[in-house]
């Protein structure tokens, strides 16, 4: 197995070298958008451009990135194409930066949709280009770029413009390409084409000659561009040199033809277009296949095509084809073969009468056809329609073995999908994990193309769609675990002994040498299959190591995945490890398989099972774990040892290897995925066409489900009848009662539901008829009944006032369907999402919610918004490992749940007992919940009914008040209720209020009723699985739990009703569809009644690590962003409550009409200034700190210390001027830049009381869903804009805060960057320099946007600011009186001696030349990582030297000292002091370890 190369990370271009290049300076004189006089078009620039910077670098990503970078197409190429200028350097420029948005992840089609009048004629030049000779005005690197072109046009079917133009390449008239007796051989299959196809004709004869010719060219260009692919092939030869522009040609061709085949819309008519040609064929036999290097990944690339050209698809009608209809298929091919065979070739006859078992394997087929001649062999295709007749006296053109292959290739007998995959082992081998087409390394540069699916907007079949998401998600766990293995492999060095074995020179701390390795069990298989059932092994190990490390190894749990290794080193000892080479051959690395653990044993060797007895304290190092091996892998390697005699794997391992548990769990959802796709998953008929991308993308919106319901209680969604009527505009609101006092919440509105037969009528009319009645709304205000006369019994309220959006949301929520919201930052999203569960609860209280959420912390702050709600807690559940972080005494988790329901059994017995006192009946009702359910029935109810009977209202008398208490049967139970219990005012308040305390009786019964089941069930286990399957109603767990515990959550028999999701735009497409199938079809149907997901597609998707299958393969796509990409309606929340409104315009331009909340201009904290601070956001602009921007010790680990310092000081800043630290956030955009700024903090001021430390130090990526009063962010890049072009990375950037913004970052290299430009606008338009008001104290009186009263003072630099908090905090420290003795011995002059040290009073606009000369040389280790640009000591370089004086500080304060800092703070800032009184020094160091 051959180690490949690592390839080349390509660097991006330094600003300085965009600024030195050729294009930069063509682009500040054409089209750069900062410029403002520009000189006219000339159409010899695209020329030269094209010639100099493209075709003579050879298509140069760094070259192209430029251009594109500089707006080149939006500003140039597309601003002034015209028909009469489309040369061939015009259309090579627009394709080559129309690729490179699609490499880069960024909108491309954007400028074409804004000026569509010259596409079409463009899109027909690229087609006529395609279709040239390679040897004449377009080379094959040309022709390579068109193809992708071509391919992204495919790829991009949701937009109208790329659609009108593919359309008519890929319609059942391109049938025109077959030959005469396939196109009617196909007619004949289906009889309703035939009528189209002689309408097809009768239309082209009415075309003018011109038209006909160029509709027939369009039809035919895909046959055309196969013929003059198996051209180009066929010029590949066998072992001499071939240029690797022909090879990249085919690689992108074949990658074409597979997404041709993978979109149902390409499909259909393509794939008999496909067939026809034979490509498969002609692919297969050539010399490229052949050649081991170039051809391997076009081989991979060959096999996913022959997948998708057999997929189990009718392509006409799109339904999936069961196993059945496959192998008819497969039996009618073979028949119709021996038919022909029968009829007119006597040679074959043993063959025609042959039953069809024995004659479609591969080897039969050749023995059969082998012998025949050439012609013979045609003529036997020509009968099947493959080939064209053969004439008379004449031989065929093909040799004999393409026509050999074409029989045998389509008539042997195919292994299904199902089994292909069942039979497929789940973990990655060593052949895997290290090829580059399959698992590319993190540099991959999206040049080449990859064997790898792609997750678009459309899939074939269910099955389809499943075995993308499983491969890719097979793929994406295979990264992570070579990433692991060689990094612990590594560590252990190992080395080559004088003896030729094995010697370990290092440790790891997840990976041990193994002793001994035996295989213990092998079962036999089940019926029908070839592998065993189960392969269990012993793994020996010796746990020399320290303590904590031991119990992590003695922690291993039962299904925990390890990895099995083998090594054969061939370096000698000591050698040192290089990881820029190639790792297999440095390490040896010969095997590796995957394991899963049963258990530790003990010392006689049985499984120590988990559960809650402790763990036998086993004696020595020595440990044996039990394992299970994979039986797929097993089989398939026993099979190559005994029939190849290749050596036993299972005798060599070495090392065995374990995983973090939070990373290691994809075998489970691999499995739950394959699982999947061998049950008939049933996915309700509203969502089916959906989930594939198909159909009417609005056909679920509750609007259009026959189910529509009519009347709903909406409980106490609205405050008051205005807030009603304000929550639906433009309709006419009928109140069923007139008296104002009356109408008061809640409230059942009836809405009126439109029927099927209105809907086709107004589709007939083409316009909607909005009459009167359709707008009106019937409001009933109804009285929630007395639920008893203590104050608990009163339900909680809702007290936020919807707006009328969000009421939108929670109406189409209650209604069943696909609801979609998008929830901007800040627009209350959790509680819609809290709105809706509990609406569902009140309104169909026998239905079951499943609430999925991406993280536990979402899931915890909805939970502790829905027990603010009306919502009874014994129906709350919560799955998964994260109900530990809940911020309530109450426990949600199962056994919490079991525990709740024992203890509150016995509160409720109590209660009975008393009422059982109260009532004088003799016995003990309250032992058991049975007990007391034949109290209540005989004693309770009795009572109860004759009461009824003596204060009924009899006839004509006017009913007596007194009579209700004087008759009330309970009034001893109801002596510790507020009393009186009964006002005496009027006889139907009195009777509500009896009834009240009735049903509260009621409760207690009935809940014990539902307890009753706790006593029958004794095991924790039991009653955890009765509550999740009976008693719980509202269920909640992240995705990876439901994709971890499907399995045996089905088992359990688990249903629901209705699911909601929330950050669903943060969720990775499987892990989204996974919850839908957590239950078992009913009568083959899906009890699934609505799905609500909530999310924000603007903001980051899930997280990919591996940069190939993001981008290539699009998994980072979210299922909420591919139906909001294919159309489906959604509810756009259009009211922000978080942000000042000038921060909320930095990121409204990326949604509809987002606005503001009142509250955002009314409330006092939003109208304020920021004190000290001249504006409220500002984006300044950080240069080379000692000649440094960013400087990157490892691959993608960016830091730059210039700006982490400033960062740093305006913290500091802050905080002595009065901000409390923890109202403060920094973040970065980079890890790199995280660990230094933690650094940096550290060192400056984490253990001063004066100062604190931030509330979170962290990247912008993790800081999603969270927010603070004042965000301080670091963009760190001075090269290349990097991943912040991301416009969602942007939108999240911007949005964290609430009240203060202000960004460190090169203004030259983001203001020119296109797709940031409507914030950047925002940014630039403000002084680029930092403006403070170190005399204004926090808080401030000053309104924002007011001219202050104190001095503005300039910041142009970062060493300015550090010397200027400096002088801020000594002279802080000089004006305390008690300890001025604690401070005499000051640290060196922090300015250079002949500098004066500026005066605060006086605008700071000198520019800090020198740095001070004497520095602090020390470092701390995670200040730099290795090989970091700017040396370590660097970091301390800025004119901050406090280390001297906050350690004194914090070490000889005690509090009182830091009492007294306060004061003297008191005396610089103003009335509020420094976070100092609440942080004891001591206390630091805690924080340290904290941040850390």
């Amino acid at each position: 197995m051959a180690a490949t190369a690592q390839p080349k990370k390509i660097v991006a271009p330094t600003v300085s070298q965009i600024n030195a290049e050729f294009v930069t300076q063509l682009a500040c004189k054409y089209w750069a958008p900062h410029i403002k006089k520009k000189s006219p078009f000339d159409i010899k620039v695209i020329e030269e451009i094209y010639e100099k910077e493209i075709v003579k670098s050879r298509f140069a990503i760094r070259k192209i990135m430029l251009l594109e970078f500089s707006q080149y197409l939006e500003n140039y190429l597309w601003l002034n194409y015209s028909p009469e200028m489309s040369s061939k350097a015009y259309l090579m420029s627009i394709c080559c930066m129309v690729n490179e948005k699609f490499r880069e992840n960024v909108p491309a089609w954007e400028i074409f949709k804004k000026k569509p009048d010259h596409f079409p004629f463009f899109f027909k030049r690229i087609l006529k280009a395609a279709l040239a000779e390679t040897d004449g005005e377009f080379s094959l690197h040309e022709q390579t770029v068109l193809l992708l072109f071509l391919d992204h046009c495919f790829n991009s079917l949701e937009v109208d413009l790329i659609r009108s133009q593919v359309q008519q390449l890929i319609s059942l008239p391109m049938w025109m390409g077959l030959q005469s007796a396939r196109l009617e051989l196909e007619l004949k299959k289906t009889p309703k084409l035939r009528k189209f196809w002689n309408l097809i004709k009768k239309n082209d004869e009415k075309m003018d000659p011109e038209a006909r010719e160029q509709a027939y060219q369009e039809r035919r260009f895909l046959s055309q561009l196969i013929q003059k692919f198996i051209s180009v092939l066929k010029s590949v030869p066998l072992s001499e040199p071939v240029t690797m522009d022909k090879v990249h040609y085919c690689e992108r061709f074949i990658e074409l033809m597979i997404d041709l085949e993978a979109l149902l819309p390409t499909r259909r008519w393509f794939n008999t277009i496909l067939d026809d040609s034979h490509l498969l064929v002609h692919c297969y036999l050539s010399s490229l296949v052949r050649r081991e290097e170039d051809g391997h990944l076009f081989s991979q690339l060959l096999d996913m095509l022959k997948f998708y050209t057999g997929f189990e698809i009718n392509d006409q009608t799109g339904n999936a084809l069961t196993e059945n209809e496959m192998t008819t298929i497969h039996y009618d091919r073979i028949t119709s073969l021996q038919r022909a065979a029968f009829a007119h070739f006597p040679e074959l006859y043993d063959f025609a009468l042959s039953n069809v078992a024995e004659v479609d394997t591969r080897d039969s087929l050749v023995k059969f056809f082998g012998p025949l001649s050439s012609n013979t062999l045609h003529q036997v295709a020509s009968y099947l329609c493959l080939l064209p007749t053969l004439p008379k006296n004449e031989d065929t053109t093909f040799d004999k073995e393409f026509l050999l292959e074409l029989l045998v290739s389509r008539h042997e007998r195919r292994i299904s999908q199902i089994q292909q995959l069942n039979q497929m082992p789940l973990y990655p081998t060593e052949k895997i994990i290290w090829d580059e087409n399959i698992v590319p390394t993190e540099y991959y540069s999206g040049e080449g193309c990859l064997a790898l699916p792609k997750l678009n907007l459309q899939f074939l079949t269910l099955h389809d769609y499943l075995l993308r998401n499983f491969n890719l998600f097979r793929l994406e766990s295979t990264y992570e675990i070579r990433q692991d293995i060689e990094d612990s492999v590594s560590r252990m060095k190992p080395w080559q002994s004088e003896y030729g074995g094995v010697v370990f020179g290092g440790w790891a701390r997840m990976a041990q040498p193994i002793v001994a390795f035996t295989v213990v069990e092998v079962a036999k298989p089940n019926i029908g299959e070839n592998w065993p059932t189960r392969v269990r092994a012993d793994v020996t190990i010796n746990l020399n190591v320290r303590d904590h490390i031991k119990d992590e190894w003695e922690g291993l749990r039962k299904h925990d995945v390890c990895f099995l290794i083998t090594v054969r080193p061939t370096k000698p000892y000591g050698t040192k490890f290089d990881r820029r080479r190639p790792f297999i051959e440095q390490v040896g690395l010969v095997y590796v398989r995957g394991c899963e653990i049963q258990g530790m044993l003990d010392d006689k060797g049985r499984v120590i099972e988990d559960g809650p007895e402790p763990r036998p304290n086993l004696r020595g190092e020595s440990r044996t774990f039990r394992v299970f091996l994979d039986p797929n892998q097993y089989q398939q390697d026993m099979t190559n040892t005994i029939q190849n005699g290749a050596e036993d794997v299972y005798d060599t391992f070495n090392i065995i290897m374990r995983r973090k548990p939070k990373e290691n769990n994809f075998k489970a959802v691999l499995e739950t995925i394959r699982n999947l796709m061998n049950t008939d998953c049933v996915v309700p008929d509203w969502l089916h066409d959906i989930i594939l991308g198909y159909g009417d993308p609005s056909s679920a919106h509750y609007s259009k489900m026959p189910n529509q319901i009519a009347t709903l209680d909406f409980n106490d969604t609205f405050l008051s009848i205005e807030h009603l009527k304000a929550s639906f505009p433009g309709h006419n609101v009928k109140v069923t009662v007139d008296d104002p006092a009356l109408q008061i919440p809640p409230f059942r509105i009836t809405f009126p539901v439109r029927s099927g037969r209105g809907k086709k009528r107004k589709d007939a009319d083409g316009e909607d008829e909005d009459t009167e009645e359709a707008k009106t709304l019937i409001v009933e205000p109804h009285v929630i009944p007395n639920r008893g006369p203590y104050p608990y019994n009163q339900p909680k309220r809702n007290t936020i006032q919807f707006t009328h959006t969000q009421i939108e949301a929670i109406r189409a929520g209650m209604q069943p369907g696909l609801t979609m919201v998008v929830g901007p930052p800040g627009t209350g999203k959790t509680d819609v999402a809290v709105q809706i569960i509990s609406n569902i609860y009140h309104n169909f209280p026998e239905q079951r919610t499943l609430i999925v959420t991406h993280s536990n912390q979402a899931l915890n702050q909805l939970f502790e918004k829905i027990m603010a709600l009306d919502i009874d807690e014994r129906h709350l559940l919560r799955l998964g490992h994260g109900e530990e972080e809940l911020e309530t005494e109450k426990d949600f988790s199962r056994y919490g749940r079991v525990n709740y329901v024992l203890a509150r059994r016995i509160e409720l017995l109590e209660e009975v007992k008393r009422l059982q006192k109260s009532l004088g009946v003799p016995g003990d009702a309250s032992y058991t919940c049975e007990t007391a359910g034949y109290f209540f029935l005989y004693q309770v109810m009795s009572r109860w009914e004759e009461y009824i009977s003596k204060v009924k209202n009899k006839g004509s008398t006017s009913p007596d008040v007194t009579e209700v208490s004087t008759f009330f049967p309970f009034h001893e139970y109801f002596a510790n209720a507020p009393q009186p219990i009964f006002k005496g005012r009027s006889y139907e308040e009195d009777m509500e209020i009896a009834e009240g305390c009735f049903r509260h009786i009621k409760k207690i019964f009935t809940q014990l009723e539902e307890f009753r089941a706790s006593e029958l069930l004794r095991s924790g286990l039991d009653r955890s699985k009765y509550l999740l399957v009976k008693e719980a109603k509202i269920i909640a767990m992240t995705c990876t739990h439901a994709a971890l515990k499907r399995h045996d959550l089905v088992k359990l028999g688990f249903k629901y009703d209705n699911i909601l999701m929330e950050e669903a735009a943060q969720i990775l497409e499987i892990e989204t569809f996974i919850p839908l199938l957590l239950q078992n079809p009913q009568d083959g149907f899906s009890r699934l009644k609505r799905w609500i997901m909530i999310g924000d597609h603007h903001q980051l998707p899930p997280v990919i690590k591996n940069m190939a299958f993001q981008k290539y393969s699009n998994m980072e796509q979210s299922l909420f962003t591919r139906f909001v990409r294919v159309g489906v309606p959604t509810v756009d929340l259009d009211a922000q409550g978080r942000a000042r409104a000038s921060l909320c315009n930095l990121y409204n331009w990326r949604y509809k009409n987002l606005g503001n909340l009142p509250h955002v201009q009314l409330l006092p904290e939003f109208s304020t200034a920021n004190a000290g601070l001249l504006y409220d956001f500002q984006l300044i602009n950080v240069e080379d700190f000692q000649g440094v921007g960013e400087s990157e010790p490892n691959p993608y680990f960016y830091q730059n210390l210039g700006e982490a310092e400033y960062v740093v000081a305006l913290f500091m800043y802050m905080c002595l001027l009065g901000y409390p630290a923890d109202k403060i956030s920094i973040l970065t955009t980079y890890n790199g830049q995280k660990h230094l700024i933690r650094d940096i903090i550290n060192r400056r001021c984490g253990n001063n009381p004066l100062i604190g430390r931030p509330n979170k130090v962290t990247t912008v990526d993790r800081f999603q869903g969270q927010q603070n009063d004042y965000i301080l962010l670091s963009l760190v890049r001075t090269r290349a804009v990097g991943h912040l072009r991301d416009v969602r990375r942007l939108v999240v950037a911007m949005s964290r805060a609430r009240l203060g913004l202000y960004i460190f970052a090169r203004v030259s290299l983001f203001q020119n960057c296109f797709e940031l430009t409507p914030a950047f606008s925002q940014l630039t338009a403000r002084p680029l320099h930092l403006h403070i008001i170190p005399t204004e104290p926090f808080p401030t009186t000053r309104k924002n946007g007011e001219r202050p009263s104190h001095e503005v003072q300039i910041i142009k630099n970062m060493p300015q600011m550090a010397n200027f908090v400096y002088n801020m905090y000594m002279h802080l420290i000089q004006t305390t009186h008690h300890y001025h003795q604690t401070f005499l011995q000051l640290p060196p002059a922090m300015v250079e001696e002949n500098e004066e040290i500026p005066n605060q009073e006086t605008e700071l606009d000198t520019e800090e030349e020198g740095l001070p000369a004497q520095t602090d040389t020390t470092s701390s280790p995670t200040d730099a990582s290795a090989g970091q640009e700017p040396p370590a000591s660097q970091t301390d370089t800025t004119p901050i030297q406090l280390e001297s004086v906050l350690s004194q500080t914090a070490d000889s304060c005690d509090p009182e000292a830091a009492h007294a800092l306060t004061e003297a703070t008191a005396t610089v800032t103003g009335p509020v002091a420094a976070p100092a009184e609440t942080s004891n020094p001591r206390d630091a160091p805690s924080a340290t370890a904290e941040t850390k």
